[in-house]
């Protein structure tokens, strides 16, 4: 009997349409899918806990080998909408940034964006608890991302999004999830797989039918906000984005 390939995902709303191919196509056969939160599935991945996942692109640089596997990953080319910074005071009047335990690249690209693009260095806190929105005020900000992020945008005064922030640092879409495998995996079953993600992305309705989001339009939002084709461009910007943090890490 074959051993099935242990495929990490996270539960996320821009990773629905993925998922929903995924599940409803042959190579759901050949896999088992663990589902959690991004920054715990990029650790899942380093010590081997599963063999592949949609990871957060920072990782890349902690792995001994890593393999981009499919054709698909989670990027924009602009606004992204769930992956923001949220403040009750412009930027440059920000003094602390409280970081969501989430997402390694999330974090990382604000790094980047804060230091390289807003031209401000305000102190970084990460945070553990599930819920610190209720922090967002005075000079205190937050990076919030996901399915959170939505809701914040209702509540915060100025919110800065970083994939547009992004692209207009550096005029390249950005890349936040990649399908990487620590291990080489069948050609077979990556052909499987892309073809398993090209199926959930031409069933957009039934996922917005199924996922009965009220706070923003996702039809808007998987046709406009989240591009899933990981052309040459977003390459690209992968690159420049590992590129720029590697600068931020270095010891000055």
């Amino acid at each position: 009997m074959r051993n099935k390939i242990s495929v990490g995902v996270i539960d996320y709303l821009n990773v629905k349409p993925l998922l929903y191919g995924i599940k409803h196509s042959p190579v759901i056969n050949d896999i088992n899918i663990v589902e959690t939160y991004p920054s715990k599935l990029a650790a899942m991945l380093l010590s081997g806990e599963v063999d592949m996942g949609i990871v957060p692109v920072a990782v890349i640089p902690e792995m001994e080998e890593s393999y981009i596997v499919s054709d698909y990953c989670i990027a924009c080319n602009g606004p992204v909408a769930t992956v923001c910074l949220f403040s009750e005071v412009p930027v440059n009047r920000i003094e602390t940034v409280l970081l969501d335990y989430q997402s390694k690249t999330s974090i990382a690209l604000a790094r980047v964006l804060l230091e390289q693009y807003w031209k401000v260095s305000p102190a970084f806190e990460y945070v553990k608890e599930e819920e610190f929105r209720h922090r967002i005020t005075g000079t205190t900000a937050a990076i919030v991302i996901g399915d959170r992020a939505f809701e914040q945008r209702n509540k915060s005064t100025y919110i800065y999004d970083l994939g547009e922030a992004w692209k207009g640092l550096t005029g390249l879409p950005f890349v936040f999830a990649a399908w990487i495998a620590n291990k080489p995996l069948p050609d077979g079953f990556i052909h499987a797989f892309n073809e398993a993600n090209a199926f959930g992305l031409m069933h957009i309705e039934e996922v917005v039918q199924e996922s009965r989001y009220k706070l923003f339009d996702l039809n808007q939002y998987y046709k406009y906000n989240v591009n899933y084709v990981l052309d040459n461009k977003k390459k690209e910007g992968l690159a420049a984005f590992l590129f720029l943090l590697k600068q931020i890490q270095s010891p000055a």
